[in-house]
């Protein structure tokens, strides 16, 4: 009886010492399906870095989890009937990134699903897709990339980088009028010029549009932040270089892809701490308990290729920010 009884206490304790760790673990045996919308492919950085930061959280594809990954492939359009799919799969969390449209997408096909945004080009406070960053309310969180606070800085460094620049074309569409609003606000303090290239009409006229750049006496192009830009880099990038005008793009993988320089946050470290949020949601963790972040590191890349192509010399003033020099 004795030895019996002293058998069941350390049980009992025993139980009680292993409750946490179970209540921190995935349940055993069982699989987290993640639902993935965007408009990129699986090799898009921002993919890249949330499979990443979702192995090195300890889920395995093909264990512990299954990805049902959906792209419209640069086809807004399709993104909604995409969305409606991953919830009639009935997705454990609904990952919704890059465009508002992902977001505006997913949002409307469910209240009910867990959405993690990664938000590129939106501000989701202001469109109302959340109530605050600190308290975002609803069944969506996640990271948030404020474009429109950048918009000036991307303008002052191109600025920095070419001493006599004057007329800067500036490439934007509708989901980046905000950022070309701030644009035009930055341009007056830094005595600059622009010359509106906007693109309604899908699909955009890049060649039209950067040769009346030349013709206007643009002397660089800014791309503002876009979802149709961002799946079209290869073809501005390229348009940029014949007509021989530097860029400033928004993200590092333009510069990388051959653009003259790039400044904004890193889309793989966004999308890695994007896994953290699925990981505490499939814990049992609410939305509404995960204050919505924004990043608080930004690049600054230089391509060193494209800028002597193109016959220029980088101010050392300008090197000495960059992050990375793409020699």
């Amino acid at each position: 009886m004795w030895y019996s009884a002293v058998g069941c206490i350390v049980m009992l304790i025993l139980s009680l010492l292993a409750a946490p760790r179970a209540a921190d673990a995935q349940r055993p045996g069982t699989v987290a399906r993640v639902g993935f919308l965007g408009i990129l492919p699986r090799s898009s950085t921002l993919f890249v870095g949330l499979h990443q930061g979702l192995q090195e959280l300890g889920y395995v594809e093909g264990q512990n989890l299954l990805i049902e990954f959906r792209t419209a492939a640069g086809h807004l359009e399709r993104v909604p009937d995409l969305a409606a799919d991953l919830v009639r799969l009935n997705v454990d969390v609904l990952v919704a990134g890059g465009p508002e449209a992902t977001l505006r997408a997913a949002s409307d096909a469910t209240r009910t699903i867990p959405i993690v945004m990664v938000a590129l080009d939106y501000d989701p406070v202001a469109l109302g897709y959340i109530a605050g960053l600190s308290r975002p309310g609803g069944n969506i969180t996640g990271v948030v990339l404020q474009q429109v606070e950048l918009t000036g800085k991307r303008l002052e460094l191109l600025k920095e980088a070419l001493p006599q620049l004057r007329r800067v074309a500036v490439l934007w569409d509708a989901s980046a009028a905000d950022q070309w609003r701030a644009a035009a606000e930055a341009a007056r303090g830094l005595r600059v010029q622009l010359h509106s290239l906007e693109q309604h009409q899908v699909p955009y006229a890049y060649e039209s549009a950067l040769a009346a750049a030349v013709q206007e006496g643009a002397d660089a192009l800014l791309v503002l932040a876009s979802p149709l830009f961002s799946h079209d880099r290869a073809r501005i990038i390229a348009l940029a270089v014949q007509h021989r005008l530097p860029t400033m793009f928004g993200a590092p993988h333009y510069p990388e892809a051959g653009g003259l320089m790039a400044y904004g946050a890193s889309v793989s470290d966004m999308g890695h701490r994007a896994a953290s949020y699925v990981d505490r949601i499939l814990k049992g963790t609410k939305p509404t308990d995960l204050p919505v972040e924004q990043p608080t590191t930004f690049e600054l890349v230089i391509n060193l290729k494209t800028a002597q192509a193109l016959g220029l010399t980088m101010p050392p003033v300008i090197l000495y920010q960059a992050t990375k020099v793409i020699r």
